[in-house]
């Protein structure tokens, strides 16, 4: 199916077998509380009840993961790395095990540091089942909310990446570093996508992706979400300032150049 198969080293606990025709993987390392809560407010959602929850974690050992509190919160999987690799590893290993070791129709991916509305994970799951490849969650169209948005980053997100993003898809975004979305097994499994590739490691994935797809003509489009982060203290995010920041520039360069098209 795949020509490359490069993946991480990950442990599998699974605590249900498939029962949804969706899955929603939730990228996370070290979110302590943020995790916790946020699975509790995915409970009261009832998520649970639409997709399969499946928890990519990149090696968290601050305990948020307890496997009780994983089941009483309806989780079905925790995929756990013991390799090198940041995002798009954990990514990797989410991904190909929805579609390799079960059989999901599609995957959502929502971050698990709390910022997201979860509640919002429906809304993506309809337009999965009205045929769209790639539902992007937007917090810039009607409905979404940009709660707090550190102003650098705002200004950041609204006139570098969405424009960079846009012109290199052929396709108009109004969100594009929001790791909120969701994709179709047949747009992952497309062979010209082959996603599963160790060029993918910090945050290309989600770029490449959102590039992708409508270079390959799928079906795209964009749903309004809410994305909050705290009033103050410390941003609730992976990407540093000087250095994450330089790293997605770099990104887009290399998008630009057809980088990560496959050979």
């Amino acid at each position: 199916m795949f020509k490359f198969l490069e993946l991480p080293k990950y442990i599998i606990n699974e605590f249900t077998a498939q029962a949804k025709k969706y899955c929603v993987c939730v990228p996370v390392i070290n979110e302590g509380d943020k995790i916790r809560k946020q699975l509790e407010r995915m409970t009261v959602a009832k998520i649970s009840d639409y997709a399969d929850i499946i928890i990519c974690d990149g090696g968290s050992n601050d305990d948020s993961l307890n496997r009780e509190f994983l089941q009483a919160n309806h989780v079905s999987v925790l995929l756990t790395k013991q390799d090198t690799g940041k995002l798009s590893a954990q990514l990797r290993m989410g991904y190909y095990y929805a579609l390799n070791n079960r059989s999901y129709a599609g995957i959502v991916t929502i971050d698990g540091n709390n910022k997201d509305s979860v509640e919002s994970i429906l809304s993506i799951i309809e337009k999965l089942d009205d045929g769209y490849d790639l539902i992007q969650g937007s917090r810039f169209i009607p409905g979404g909310k940009a709660v707090n948005t550190p102003l650098i980053r705002h200004l950041a997100v609204k006139f570098i990446h969405i424009p960079a993003i846009s012109h290199i898809a052929g396709f108009k975004y109004t969100d594009t570093t929001n790791g909120f979305r969701g994709y179709s097994r047949k747009f992952l499994e497309d062979s010209r996508v082959e996603p599963f590739r160790k060029i993918f490691d910090s945050y290309e994935l989600l770029a490449y992706l959102s590039v992708r797809a409508p270079q390959l003509d799928y079906k795209v489009t964009e749903v309004p979400v809410c994305r909050s982060y705290p009033p103050k203290g410390k941003i609730p995010t992976k990407i540093s300032f000087v250095k994450g920041n330089s790293k997605l520039l770099s990104i887009l360069n290399d998008l630009y150049k057809h980088k990560y098209d496959p050979e």
